[in-house]
């Protein structure tokens, strides 16, 4: 299809899907003249995979040109071309807790770690996001939520591993992607139930 038609199938307009090209987030086409290029259902897919990313999860174009560089290494394993887009996907956070607290938090983060038996690589953004967390948690004496730090990853695994399992696609490409996708809507799925269901609970004990 033309460019034309891939901003029709997509909804994306067309000088969206030039600058894409022109940032390296979108695969040229196969050029057939000089001025004209075709493009494929691959080029959809991405599409729709970089509005995700810009829409839904707000990641800054900068990232998400990581993230696609991240799906597109096929020099590595599948474990770590996903690992490198979670990395990307994961933003950096301002460390606001002392370095008492932190360090705190790190024993008790690793402590859960090792509990749970999960297989985490150090240099996690996740795993540094989670101990800024808990030492922010414990700073503000919300000790309370802490002690709930089991009880919130088990419920995590289990519907990580409901996520994982219901991931499928032919080629390795395409499943990379889908787990992209699945991390992005799922946290939005996930933090829309949560606050449906507090404000349920909420409605029950206070109104």
């Amino acid at each position: 299809m033309r460019i034309g038609e891939l901003s029709t199938a997509t909804g994306i307009p067309v000088p969206t899907i030039k600058y894409y090209l022109r940032e390296g987030l979108l695969a040229p086409g196969e050029l057939t003249s000089p001025n004209q290029a075709s493009y494929g259902e691959a080029h959809i897919r991405r599409l729709r995979l970089i509005r995700a990313l810009v829409d839904l999860a707000q990641v800054p174009v900068a990232q998400v040109k990581e993230i696609v560089a991240s799906l597109d290494a096929d020099d590595v394993s599948l474990h770590d071309q996903i690992g490198r887009a979670h990395r990307a996907l994961t933003p950096s956070r301002k460390p606001t807790a002392s370095p008492e607290a932190r360090a705190a938090a790190a024993v008790e983060v690793e402590a859960l770690i090792a509990r749970r038996k999960w297989t985490v690589e150090p240099e996690a953004p996740a795993l540094a996001t989670l101990i800024e967390t808990v030492a922010a948690l414990r700073t503000l004496g919300q000790d309370n939520l802490v002690a709930f730090l089991d009880a919130y990853a088990e419920a995590v695994d289990t519907f990580a591993q409901l996520e994982v399992q219901a991931v499928s696609a032919p080629t390795r490409d395409q499943l990379a992607e889908s787990v992209v996708v699945g991390t992005i809507l799922g946290e939005t799925l996930i933090s829309s139930l949560r606050l449906l269901a507090q404000e349920s609970i909420s409605a029950e004990r206070w109104r």
